[in-house]
């Protein structure tokens, strides 16, 4: 229900984006200090450059901007006599295109960050600029993005790359962190309502959740040793498979030790069988990135549907196979989660009078991170080739993956041990 009324709240503010002038000058009309309404438009800002990098992606963009009269270099051409393409349309599409679009939104919310660095009350300055003036910062940040595209190939895309994927690795950790929140606030909530009465409902539904999350992680755990290994190779996938099962079990059993219960009395196997179920996504979104093809199987390989793909074919960028939708849906899923967690009643008052309730520098940083990241989940987290005509995946990309479902299995363990180690702090 609050992210419905979060939506709402947001859908209200879009016609100030081309309200009057004197409106615009004012910071917009009605003002924006409700800390949800404000991160849900920037939200907004950041879903609406994913959805433009999507359209890029899509099957005979090129083509069709070739067909308009005089727009692309080596195009149609036009009837008009004298008037040439002078737009290479290559980079207005796939892969370059992705990286340009979330180049300018990375560097729109980079600015922001620096701009609100130490903000501390709603009665800054700096404050009006971050709840307001949206219309200013959403030409702003088009500015930006278009800006990106007059930027000299050089070495500018594999630079971007390697900026691009350690960004995003930094984002995924966050995600890490928004998960254990998650199930945490998940599993206090419900174990509070199996406590307040009709005890046998929630914990009925507390079992199933947490039945489910382990089936589903075990059928994972058995297709990857199907699909990703042979018997006579692939050992990295069996050493990443084999350790990640391992890690997963011990944390499990750790959570429901007599200690551990006893300073955490609400800890149990429902976050356990989240982490267990995330950690195994990271392990096959690793796995779905080997240079190797043999033990890296396209999932319509998997199921038989296209045995007789030519090899030339295997890199081509496609946004939308299986890893990448599910990497969007957590992307979004993240995204919202940190627009409306600690609020109820998203409604547009001034709920930061006495001080601010977040750190505005370091949520524009998550969402910088977040376009770097949606630039690698949208390439497929591929290496551009030496003449920009394939894209290659990489093993640091791989190693990238496989470390951050190792580090999210640590931050989850530590949440339990935490207070079994630093007895003097509070963590409720």
């Amino acid at each position: 229900m609050g992210a419905v009324l979060g939506l709402c709240s947001m859908a209200s503010w879009i016609p100030c984006l081309c309200g009057s002038a004197p409106c615009l000058l004012c910071r917009c009309c009605p003002s924006g200090n409700n800390s949800t309404v404000t991160r849900l438009i920037y939200a907004f800002f950041l879903l609406l450059g994913v959805g433009i990098a999507c359209i890029m992606l899509m099957p005979g963009m090129e083509g069709q901007l070739k067909k308009i009269p005089g727009f692309c270099e080596g195009g149609m051409g036009s009837s008009i006599p004298g008037v040439e393409g002078h737009v290479n349309c290559d980079v207005l599409v796939g892969y370059k295109a992705v990286y340009r679009v979330c180049f300018g939104m990375a560097m729109f919310f980079l600015l922001f960050s620096l701009l609100m660095i130490k903000v501390k009350s709603s009665q800054d300055p700096r404050a009006a600029l971050h709840n307001g003036f949206w219309f200013f910062k959403f030409a702003a940040a088009v500015a930006i993005t278009v800006g990106s595209f007059f930027i000299t190939e050089g070495p500018f895309t594999t630079v971007w790359f390697y900026v691009g994927m350690a960004g995003a690795f930094c984002f995924i950790l966050i995600q890490l962190v928004l998960l254990i929140d998650f199930a945490h606030s998940w599993n206090e909530s419900w174990v509070e309502k199996m406590e307040e009465g009709n005890s046998r409902c929630w914990y009925a539904a507390l079992l199933s959740v947490t039945t489910v999350n382990y089936l589903l992680s075990l059928v994972s755990l058995v297709m990857f040793y199907v699909y990703y290994t042979h018997s006579d190779g692939c050992t990295e996938n069996k050493v990443f498979i084999s350790i990640n099962m391992l890690l997963c079990i011990a944390a499990s059993v750790m959570s429901i030790l007599p200690q551990i219960q006893e300073s955490q009395p609400r800890s149990g196997l429902l976050q356990s069988s989240l982490v267990t179920l995330y950690t195994m996504y990271l392990t096959w979104s690793a796995m779905t990135n080997e240079p190797d093809r043999k033990c890296n199987p396209s999932l319509l390989g998997i199921i038989g549907l296209n045995t007789t793909t030519p090899a030339s074919q295997d890199h081509v960028v496609q946004w939308w196979d299986a890893q990448g939708i599910v990497g969007l849906i957590l992307f979004l899923m993240c995204v919202l989660y940190s627009s409306i967690r600690n609020s109820s009643m998203p409604r547009a008052v001034d709920n930061e009078k006495d001080g601010v309730t977040y750190s505005y520098s370091f949520f524009h940083f998550m969402l910088f991170l977040a376009s770097l990241y949606i630039m690698m989940t949208l390439t497929n987290w591929y290496s551009p080739d030496a003449n920009y005509e394939a894209m290659t995946s990489k093993w640091p990309s791989v190693w990238v993956k496989i470390s951050s479902s190792w580090i999210c299995i640590a931050l989850y363990v530590w949440t339990l041990v935490a207070p079994l180690v630093l007895v003097n702090r509070d963590f409720d």
